[in-house]
């Protein structure tokens, strides 16, 4: 009960400060599927899947890699990252992330031949597990071969800019080609390798109007080509790794509801990301020491990466990307629990 006791209060605090970015799910019509041009769809069209966003989902973290800055190494191989993606099924995940390729900061890139070994093996077996299967990557050619193997989602940190070649695949031709997967486009300043060292640039409030219109003209160039709207969702990328300040990136999550302006999904993967570190840095060595001496809370960051999946989700945010998969869903048990008494009072008084 220890994840539950600690969110309570920041449940209601984030209620009484938050209340306008939470409407649209205190206020979401449930009789009916359809919604205004700049309203979030209820579902996101994700390949095999339709997934109704009423509730907030849980996109668990599988690393094929052996370098991610969190869990590199731990799941590697084919059969320990299968294993991992029954256990985050079973603690609750309702989509599955896998990712072939590290993005923390200064890795290097990995050719096409060794990410399409790492994650091609996992994808085939992944998509008996009945559940949305998302690959994250940027390569268009490991795009086309794990959604022929039946992957129902492309999650791309380059929003599908990257070209293999002059004359090459592109993703933007592998995603619209494709009838119904979904997309999630992030964006990224510059690439891992430089990122860290050219941040962006701007005060944080600059970085979220850059952030919401990059996003939103990435996918206008997919509605051109004919990818329908509710397809597509909308990740700010927020992180030093991803070429944003600490201030910059508390200001993206402050502002979230800035991207549901459009009316797309919107996707939040702040799990375990050194803004949070940053943040945990001011705390006396005692806080953090104990904060994780426990199978529900492994690493340093994970106490405060529930928070981070909890206020994006009072924040609009339809998707939450995490590695804690058990402690988000009951943070989100808690929330859901909140808002199911909060729907009842507004009808109470509105009657």
């Amino acid at each position: 009960r220890f994840i539950c006791s600690y969110f309570v209060c920041t449940c209601f605090q984030a209620k009484f400060q938050s209340s306008a970015a939470a409407a649209p799910y205190r206020t979401m019509p449930t009789s009916t599927t359809t919604s205004a041009p700049n309203t979030p769809s209820l579902h996101w069209q994700a390949g095999r899947f339709r997934l109704n966003l009423q509730q907030p989902q849980i996109m668990g973290i599988v690393n094929v890699t052996p370098d991610s800055f969190s869990d590199g190494g731990q799941h590697a191989d084919t059969r320990s990252a299968l294993l991992h993606a029954e256990a985050l099924l079973h603690q609750g995940a309702n989509i599955l992330d896998i990712g072939g390729e590290s993005t923390r900061p200064g890795s290097p890139a990995v050719p096409l031949d060794e990410e399409l070994r790492r994650v091609l093996p996992v994808v085939q077996q992944a998509v008996a597990f009945r559940v949305p299967i998302s690959v994250d990557t940027y390569k268009p050619e490991v795009m086309q071969a794990v959604l022929d193997a039946g992957a129902d989602i492309i999650n791309d940190i380059h929003a599908l800019r990257w070209r293999s070649g002059e004359q090459g695949l592109d993703g933007e031709q592998v995603v619209a080609l494709h009838p119904s997967c979904g997309v999630c486009l992030m964006h990224m300043h510059r690439d891992p390798q430089t990122m860290q060292m050219q941040p962006m640039q701007g005060s944080p409030d600059e970085a979220v109007q850059t952030v919401v219109g990059f996003l939103q003209q990435r996918a206008e160039v997919l509605r051109a080509l004919g990818v329908a709207k509710e397809r597509i969702a909308l990740d700010a990328g927020v992180g030093f790794g991803f070429g944003k300040t600490v201030p910059q990136s508390l200001a993206l999550l402050a502002q979230q509801s800035a991207l549901l302006q459009g009316g797309y999904v919107v996707l939040a993967a702040l799990s375990r990301k050194s803004t949070l570190g940053a943040v945990l840095e001011a705390l006396p060595p005692g806080v953090t020491d104990v904060a994780h001496q426990s199978a529900l809370l492994p690493h340093p960051r994970s106490l405060c990466s529930v928070a981070a999946a909890l206020l994006a989700v009072e924040r609009g945010a339809h998707i939450v990307r995490v590695h804690d998969v058990a402690a988000t869903r009951q943070a989100l048990a808690l929330w859901q629990a909140v808002q199911a008494c909060d729907v009842r009072v507004v009808s109470s008084l509105q009657g």
